[in-house]
């Protein structure tokens, strides 16, 4: 019989498996929707959205460079114990692999595109997310290009906690660039530069020095002179190039790209979890519910 979409999406919301895999189980089985929920739990899919409503907050970063491109990615684990066991790791590359060779715009297009083995990269995750154990997902990623006068530099701090790709324009050191992803996995600077930073966030930084000045009973004739000198010292703190160096405080990071020939033109800095409302368990209270049963 005719697989029609509604069929498709009754099912994944049954099951919350993907819309592929849902698709193939009611091709499998001749739409009988029972048998199909049947398919997909005799092949783990449907144990795997189970999970769904789990937080995923824990996971790794990972990077791939490959010549004149690069990508780094994320990918989410519900326990800081599975982002340490071997299979997980080697999904996290699998996806590096597989992004940094397709390009997807999205993540919506990179967990629907086919992987080399012939699935779609949702059922890999799903059947990762079966063999684990636990809600696995690909929640970001940045691809990245140069040219051959330009360096990748690549960071991993405490195994993958944190990410940092850099790319410095002009000098192709690639130690220099990585020395600056290091300063950025530990400093966390929001911007390159001052002219990254927009008018509206400058202002708004402004009137809350002014404001601040004018509670501390300064008075008003030299608040605008000590506001601009407060505001920058905020640069200071959410650029990098006026950040110092952390390898040398004398120095501005700035000034060391440029000692190497070359300026900062980019940097991705991901943190696993960073965003993700981390769930607080309260192990004593779930373990009275379940005695209450």
């Amino acid at each position: 019989m005719a697989i029609t979409a509604q069929m498709v999406k009754e099912l994944r919301e049954k099951t919350g498996a993907g819309m592929m895999d849902c698709k193939k189980a009611l091709q499998e089985v001749d739409g009988d929707m029972e048998k199909a929920i049947d398919f997909l739990r005799e092949k783990g899919i449907a144990k795997a959205a189970k999970k769904g409503d789990r937080i995923a907050a824990e996971g790794l970063t990972a990077i791939k460079v490959d010549g004149n491109e690069a990508v780094i990615i994320e990918v989410n684990s519900e326990t800081d114990f599975v982002a340490k066991n071997e299979g997980f790791q080697n999904l996290v590359q699998e996806l590096a692999d597989h992004i940094l060779s397709t390009k997807p715009a999205s993540i919506e297009d990179a967990v629907a595109a086919t992987m080399s083995n012939g699935a779609t990269v949702e059922s890999h995750i799903n059947s990762a997310i079966a063999k684990i154990g636990e809600k696995l997902s690909l929640r970001r990623f940045e691809v990245k290009t140069k040219t051959d006068n330009d360096a990748f530099g690549a960071y991993l701090h405490m195994g993958g906690r944190i990410g940092v790709l850099t790319v410095v324009e002009g000098s192709n050191d690639s130690d220099a660039a990585k020395d600056v992803a290091m300063h950025i996995a530990a400093l966390n600077p929001k911007y390159v530069s001052r002219d990254e930073v927009s008018s509206d966030e400058v202002e708004r930084e402004r009137q809350v020095l002014t404001q601040q000045a004018l509670n501390e009973g300064k008075p008003e004739k030299i608040v605008a002179k000590m506001v601009e000198g407060r505001l920058s010292k905020y640069f200071e703190d959410v650029c990098v190039n006026d950040q110092a160096f952390v390898k040398n405080p004398d120095q501005k990071v700035g000034q060391f790209v440029e000692s190497k020939g070359g300026k900062i033109r980019e940097f991705v800095r991901f943190e696993v979890g960073e965003g993700i409302e981390k769930r607080e368990d309260n192990f004593a209270e779930e373990v009275m519910n379940q005695v209450k049963k």
